[in-house]
C-alpha cells in the first residue's frame, strides 16, 4: 500500500466525486478509478458506495479514512522534523489534550515559545485521555495533557499545579441551580450524564459511595462540547470537570464533598524527539 494511493483515497473521500477528485489530483479519471479498485482488492473490502453522481464511504472506508489521515499527518510531521531553515528552530510540535482548565497554562507556554521561535508550528488535537495516549504511542502526538488517574510509567511527565474541579452542569431553570454545591443524595432521581472512561467512572463511583447504585444514568459522554449539547436539550445533568466555556443557560455546581483531579503533561520515554519538541519540553520543565 502506497502513501500516494492513500492520498488519492482521501481526496475522493473529501470530494465524494471521482471526476472532481481526479481534476484536483491532476490525473485522469480512469487512472484514479483503477488505483481505487486496486486498493480495495489489496484490502479485500469495499471502500465506497457508488451512486450515479456521487460516492460515499462504507464503514470500512470510514475506518481507512481515519487511519489514512493519521499516516499523512505523520508524513508531514517527519518532513517538518527534519526541516532546516538556516539554523532557525522550526518544525511541528503536536499537542494532544482533553478539555481541561489546565490547558490554559499550557497554551500560555505555547504562546511564549511561538514568540521566541516563530518558525515552529503547534498542532493541537483534542480528545479523551485514552485517544491521546494512543496518538502518543503511534507518534502522531508529541506531548499530551492528560487527567489523572493515568499510568505514567511509560512517559516522561510534568505534574500540573492546578487541579481540575468536578461538579454538576445543570440547566439554570432547575431548582438545584441556585445551590452553591451539590451532594450525592441531592442527585438521586435526577437523570445524569457520566463519563465513559472506566477510570473516571471509578472516581465518580467512589465519590457517590453506596448511592452510585441508585443513580439514574441517562447517557454517557466524554467530550465537553457534546455534553453541553445534551444538557441544553434536556437529556440530563452532567457530572463533569469545570470549564471556562460554560453556556449562559447552564450552571455549574461543585460537588460536596469536593472532588478534584490532577493533570499531567506527558511524552514518550526514550523516544528521539525533534529539536523543536525537545526545546519545548525543556521550557515546560522550567515553567512548571
Amino acid at each position: 500500500m502506497e502513501l500516494r494511493v492513500l492520498k488519492y483515497f482521501l481526496m475522493v473521500a473529501r470530494e465524494e466525486n471521482i471526476t472532481r477528485a481526479a481534476d484536483r489530483l491532476h490525473i485522469t479519471q480512469p487512472t484514479l478509478s483503477r488505483q481505487l479498485m486496486q486498493l480495495e482488492e489489496e484490502l479485500g473490502v469495499e471502500l465506497f458506495k457508488r451512486g450515479k453522481h456521487s460516492i460515499s464511504l462504507t464503514e470500512e472506508g470510514i475506518l481507512l479514512k481515519q487511519r489514512a489521515l493519521e499516516m499523512t499527518a505523520l508524513e508531514e510531521k517527519i518532513f517538518s522534523d527534519f526541516s532546516d531553515r538556516d539554523g532557525v528552530l522550526s518544525g511541528i510540535v503536536s499537542v494532544g489534550s482533553g478539555e481541561l482548565k489546565s490547558m490554559g497554562a499550557l497554551a500560555e507556554q505555547m504562546a511564549l515559545f511561538g514568540k521566541k521561535h516563530p518558525s515552529v508550528e503547534f498542532k493541537v488535537r483534542s480528545g479523551v485521555a485514552d485517544d491521546i495516549k494512543l496518538k502518543i504511542e503511534s507518534g502522531a502526538v508529541d506531548i499530551g495533557l492528560l487527567t489523572e488517574p493515568v499510568d505514567i510509567s511509560k512517559y516522561g511527565f510534568i505534574r500540573m499545579r492546578r487541579k481540575e474541579r468536578w461538579g454538576v452542569m445543570i440547566d439554570r431553570s432547575h431548582p438545584l441551580a441556585e445551590r452553591d454545591s451539590v451532594t450525592p443524595e441531592e442527585l438521586l432521581g435526577i437523570p445524569l450524564i457520566l463519563a465513559q472512561r472506566d477510570s473516571v467512572r471509578n472516581e465518580i463511583a467512589n465519590w457517590f459511595g453506596e448511592a452510585f447504585e441508585d443513580l439514574k444514568i441517562a447517557a454517557t459522554c466524554d467530550l465537553l462540547y457534546n455534553t453541553v449539547s445534551l444538557v441544553k436539550n434536556g437529556v440530563g445533568a452532567a457530572v463533569c470537570i469545570e470549564s471556562d466555556t460554560l453556556d449562559d443557560g447552564l450552571a455549574f455546581l461543585p460537588l460536596r464533598p469536593s472532588l478534584e483531579t490532577g493533570s499531567v503533561i506527558v511524552w514518550k520515554k526514550n523516544r528521539a524527539q525533534s529539536p523543536a519538541v525537545r526545546e519545548f519540553i525543556a521550557q515546560l520543565k522550567n515553567a512548571f
